[in-house]
């Protein structure tokens, strides 16, 4: 047990952190579970996506809350993605839309 009082303040922020983040963690352990056992037993294409679709969203949450490091839900989103690909289904709604590059003005010359 810590004798200074601002690290006895650290341990019991840290407590709180613990507890608060295990939540986001957890909850995105199983959403990835949810959808590789989807991927595996062979549900309908709705149901795959819609799992898949889970699993990014709470990979996302728990990576904008820094429970998991970006990089790290970037590539478990991957993994998934590879995986669902190579079922030969197609990821319409779980492909990030195109975005179009907006035409840009020509530049006037200025002549004197």
């Amino acid at each position: 047990m810590a004798n200074i009082k601002s690290q006895i303040k650290r341990n019991k922020q840290n407590e709180k952190r613990r507890l608060r983040n295990r939540v986001y963690r957890g909850k995105a352990r199983i959403a990835v579970r949810d959808a590789r056992k989807s991927m595996e037993t062979g549900t309908t294409e709705e149901e795959t996506r819609a799992s898949v679709l889970a699993a990014v969203s709470a990979l996302d949450k728990a990576a904008e809350k820094g429970v998991i490091h970006k990089n790290n839900a970037a590539r478990r989103k991957s993994r998934l993605m590879k995986h669902l690909a190579s079922l030969d289904l197609q990821p319409a709604e779980v492909a990030e839309p195109q975005v179009e590059a907006e035409e840009k003005p020509e530049k006037k010359s200025r002549k004197k």
